[in-house]
């Protein structure tokens, strides 16, 4: 992960981009890339937008990142960190036992 944040951090900065990010508009950023994602699967099932729209997909989901990346290093947040805390605290609130029963 540490790989691909410096390269998105390097290409901004050859632009000298980071001027013109501020929090508010890569969170906006982030929500419109994340509904251009969505809109690949509206009126279509899972299969049909996967394999009509998979190209599309996959760049709206690397948009997603790339303005994640920037916001957590606008915010100076260790995005893995992070990750790592959540999932520790979804393991706790959603043991797999749990998982298992309603499965049953």
């Amino acid at each position: 992960m540490k790989e691909i944040q410096q390269k998105i951090l390097a290409f901004r900065d050859e632009r000298d981009w980071k001027k013109y990010h501020n929090e508010k508009d890569l969170a906006i950023s982030i929500s419109l890339e994340a509904n251009e994602l969505l809109e690949n699967f509206q009126w279509r099932t899972s299969e049909e937008a996967i394999s009509e729209s998979r190209q599309n997909i996959k760049e709206e989901m690397a948009d997603i990142l790339i303005y994640l990346v920037q916001l957590a290093d606008k915010l100076e947040i260790d995005l893995e960190e992070e990750v790592s805390n959540k999932l520790v605290k979804n393991a706790i609130k959603y043991p797999v036992k749990k998982s298992e029963e309603r499965v049953k």
